[in-house]
C-alpha cells in the first residue's frame, strides 16, 4: 500500500503520513504557518488552540478530521502548562475522546514552545492497509 505525505515541511519531514486509512500527525506546536511565529508565548490555552487548530489543518489535508483521532499524545514542558492544554482538548473532544498520553519533558526544540500534539486519526469507510 502507497505512503502518501501530507505537508512536506523540508526533505525527511512531514507533517503526516497516510497509509490507507490511518493518518499518523507529526507532533504539532504553536507555530503559524511561516513555522517562525509562535502564537500564545508563555500561554499555555492559547498554545494548545493553535497546536490543536495546527493539527486539525493537517488531518483535513490528509483526509481526516477530529473526530476521526484514535490516539493522542501531549508532550508538555511544565505540569504547569496541563490545565490550559485540558482545556482546550476537552473542548474539541467533549462527545468521545481518543486514547491519550500526556508526558512531561524537560524542554522542546524551541524554547518559546509550551507543548506539542501529535496524533493517529482513522477515515471510516477508507481501506485499511
Amino acid at each position: 500500500m502507497d505512503r502518501e505525505l501530507i505537508g512536506v515541511v523540508q526533505p525527511g519531514l512531514s507533517q503526516a503520513v497516510r497509509v490507507g486509512s490511518i493518518v499518523t500527525v507529526s507532533g504539532q506546536v504553536a507555530f503559524l504557518e511561516d513555522l517562525t511565529t509562535v502564537v500564545g508565548e508563555g500561554d499555555s490555552e492559547a498554545q494548545a488552540r493553535q497546536c490543536f487548530a495546527n493539527l486539525e489543518r493537517v488531518l483535513r489535508d490528509g483526509g481526516a478530521r477530529l473526530g476521526d483521532v484514535v490516539r493522542l499524545n501531549g508532550y508538555l514542558t511544565s505540569a504547569d502548562h496541563y490545565r490550559g492544554y485540558a482545556a482546550v482538548k476537552n473542548r474539541l473532544f467533549a462527545d468521545i475522546s481518543p486514547a491519550s498520553t500526556v508526558v512531561i519533558v524537560s524542554a522542546l526544540l524551541d524554547p518559546r514552545l509550551l507543548m506539542e500534539i501529535e496524533a493517529i486519526a482513522i477515515i471510516p469507510g477508507a481501506e485499511l492497509p
